[in-house]
């Protein structure tokens, strides 16, 4: 991912009150509900009842450590 877009919407969803990861899985989910199939939905499924316990813990999943940037893709 090229940084400067990757900064841009860190940006734009810091002013729309959120954050990059959460606008990602809201986009994420609404694209595997509208196009996908039975298993596509119940990996949905399984990766919702994930966050669910990862959230349930104390603290959550620990911050990243380090630089905001998106990885490069391959």
């Amino acid at each position: 991912m090229p940084g400067p877009l990757w900064d841009a919407y860190g940006r734009i969803c810091e002013r729309l009150g959120t954050d990059r990861t959460n606008d990602l899985l809201d986009h994420m989910r609404a694209r595997v509900r509208e196009h996908g199939d039975e298993a596509d939905r119940a990996g949905l499924a399984a990766a919702e009842a994930e966050l669910a316990e990862r959230r349930a813990r104390k603290g959550g999943r620990p911050k990243r450590e380090g630089t905001s940037r998106a990885p490069d893709s391959e």
